[in-house]
């Protein structure tokens, strides 16, 4: 496990001895839970704008599909005649 030393304001050091405390946890432990839970949010962020930029991309390309189509699907949704996901036609 590696040691990193890190300067916090003031009030940031109260917060975090009161949640530490509260815990019953160390000021490390509670920070390093803070920090894995940032770094996981961030790498959800960055997959989801790839995610968006691979659509924007193929939107342009003319892969989509008509609005009507996915509407239907999503009404079937719990329905006996549940349809599949639409894909687009190119």
């Amino acid at each position: 496990m590696g040691v990193t030393t890190v300067r916090l304001q003031a009030d940031v050091e109260q917060h975090l001895e009161a949640i530490a405390s509260r815990l019953n946890r160390s000021k490390g432990w509670v920070i390093n839970q803070a920090l894995s839970e940032y770094i996981e949010k961030q790498q959800l962020e960055q997959e989801r704008w790839k995610q968006t930029l691979e659509a924007m991309e193929s939107a342009a390309r003319g892969k989509v599909v008509d609005a009507s189509v996915v509407h239907s699907w999503l009404n079937s949704w719990g329905t006996e005649n549940e349809q599949d996901a639409p894909r687009s036609g190119k």
